[in-house]
This record gives structure tokens, C-alpha cells and sequence, in this order.
């Protein structure tokens, strides 16, 4: 979900409005979610893992020229994956931006070429995949670049954009009815020879903990019945399983947020690391950077033990 000009750069400690409890339905058991005071201790150095950062950026070159440096978010999260989605590049508009990260040698890129300069997804990665592919095979979903997998030694990596619903919910059939159910076969399938984790926008917020006013949003893009219980039939009850929110059963934390309301903590919890059932007990920590602010969206990352 993107649709206006987010407040662009990095918020320090002084201000962290994303630990203000500003969610309508509020239970006793929940609390703010703050990465600085709740993430676990790093893995030691000895440990194998993996770290694998996702964000939907609305347009990377607008992000870029706002002063983002992909440098210094690996400066300081040092990771060895990075899903972007919403890249809103062109085909021929790509190659600027292949050396996103310095030193990092393989990229892939996927471009809308049904809509140009709309959607795309990129991964950007240290280790280099045995295998990559881009879309989930299916000629009239894959004509907006939203999917690209990368297979691993242990897991296969699928890089997200879902289709939102759009205004008026012009797209809330092809969302539930086709997209969802396809992209869940495409899961399925690559689960039948190893574990696999999904990154990106999944443009729903699943339950009510996930978007600061449930009850005003039953019918807008992302929060209405017909999507949260496609999400639940079609990935939650198939055995993928919502790495934060089993990490933090009670955290009230946001992903996205629309205009000017990052400042008073109103968002929506859109951007989700999903993992198979025989591989999340590998996973040390599911998070999310909500002080990165380039984007209307915020990077999420997971911390996976190989």
C-alpha cells in the first residue's frame, strides 16, 4: 500500500512515535512495540545464519534522491539479503541503481511491464542463490513484476508486492479470488522440496492488533473481511506462519503508515515475514525499523540460523 508523501529520513531516540500506544481497541495485554528494548541479542559471531531485510520503498528513485543510502542501512544492520518492493523503475531504468548496495554482486529485478513505472520488486543479495525466477509461472500475474524467488541452500526466498484492493475495491476480486489463490499453489508447490519464507508487502493487516482503527478500516483496502480471511485461508492455515507475531504475540506495531500519520503512530501492519512450519523454529528475530522512514513504509528484517 503507497498513496501519499511520507516524512522522509531517520528518526532518533527523541523521537520515536512508534512506541506510543495510539491503537482504538486497545486490550490490557498489549503494548507498543519497540525494536530498541525488545529485539533478542545479536547471534554470536560463530553462528551460521542469515539476515534478510524487506521494504517497500513507493519508488526508489524518490527514495534515493531524498538521501537514502542502502550503504548505511547495511552499515548498520549488516545484512546479506535485501527485498525492496514498489521499486516503480522501468525496465530500462534499472542498471543506476544494480550497485544499490556496494560490494553486493548479484541483483534481479522485476519491472511492471503492463503498467510502466508502477509496482516491481528487486532482491539484492550477498550470497548468490543456486536458482532464481521471477513470477509464479501464470501469464496474467505476472505482468506487474510483484514476485521473485531465489532459492538457497536450505529455503526457497519469495520477494512479495500482493496486489492492494485499490480504491473503491476495484481489485478486491482479482486479490482474493485469483492472486491469492495462485501465489498460495506457487507456495505450495516450491514447499515440496524445501521450507520456504515469503517477504513483502502483503498489503493486509490480518487482525485487528495490526491496524491502529479496526473498526472505521472494515471497509477499505487491506482491512476488509473478504482479504483477512483470504489471508487466512489461503497462507496462515497452509502452515505459514507470521514470524513477528509469534514473536510478539501482544506488540501493537505498524508498518505502514499513511500521510502525516507516522508523527501520532496510526498505521497499518502490511509488510510480513511468512515462514513453512518446519523452518521457523530458525528463526532468531523478526523485527521491523520503524526510525527508517524514507518511505510511507518501514523495513522489516528477520534473523534466520542456518
Amino acid at each position: 500500500m503507497s498513496r501519499t508523501a511520507p516524512q522522509r529520513g531517520y528518526h532518533g531516540r527523541s523521537s520515536e512515535p512508534w512506541t506510543r500506544l495510539s491503537h482504538r481497541e486497545r486490550k490490557p495485554q498489549w503494548f507498543a512495540y519497540n525494536p530498541r528494548t525488545m529485539r533478542p541479542p545479536p547471534l554470536s559471531s560463530d553462528t551460521n545464519s542469515m539476515k534478510i531485510l524487506s521494504w517497500n520503498v513507493n519508488g526508489l528513485q524518490t527514495v534515493v534522491e531524498s538521501g537514502f543510502s542502502a550503504d548505511q542501512l547495511f552499515g548498520r544492520e549488516n545484512f546479506d539479503v535485501l527485498c525492496l518492493q514498489e521499486t516503480h523503475l522501468k525496465e530500462g531504468n534499472v542498471d543506476p541503481f544494480k550497485n544499490l548496495v556496494q560490494d553486493f554482486d548479484n541483483s534481479y529485478w522485476s519491472c511492471s511491464v503492463a503498467r510502466l513505472g508502477y509496482s516491481g520488486t528487486a532482491v539484492i543479495s550477498r550470497v548468490k542463490p543456486i536458482s532464481v525466477q521471477y513470477g509464479i509461472g501464470i501469464p496474467e500475474h505476472d505482468q506487474e513484476g510483484r514476485v521473485i524467488t531465489l532459492e538457497f541452500d536450505d529455503f526457497y526466498l519469495i520477494n512479495a508486492y500482493v496486489p492492494n484492493s485499490g480504491r473503491g475495491l476495484k481489485r478486491l476480486n482479482y486479490r482474493v479470488n485469483e492472486w491469492d489463490l495462485s501465489f498460495s499453489d506457487f507456495i505450495k508447490k516450491l514447499e515440496c522440496s524445501k521450507p520456504v519464507i515469503v517477504a513483502g508487502d502483503l498489503n493486509c493487516a490480518r487482525q485487528s492488533i495490526d491496524i491502529h482503527n479496526p473498526q472505521a478500516k472494515t471497509e477499505a483496502a487491506g482491512f476488509t473481511i473478504e482479504e483477512r480471511e483470504s489471508f487466512e485461508e489461503n497462507f496462515t492455515s497452509k502452515g505459514l506462519v507470521d514470524t513477528f507475531r509469534k514473536q510478539h504475540p501482544n506488540a501493537v506495531a505498524y508498518t505502514f503508515w499513511g500521510e502525516n500519520q507516522r508523527i501520532s503512530n496510526k498505521g497499518w501492519r502490511l509488510d510480513y515475514f511468512l515462514a513453512s512450519e518446519s523452518i521457523v523454529d530458525k528463526v532468531h528475530d523478526s523485527y521491523i525499523l520503524p526510525d527508517v522512514s524514507f518511505s510511507d513504509h518501514s523495513p522489516i528484517g528477520l534473523v534466520l540460523k542456518l
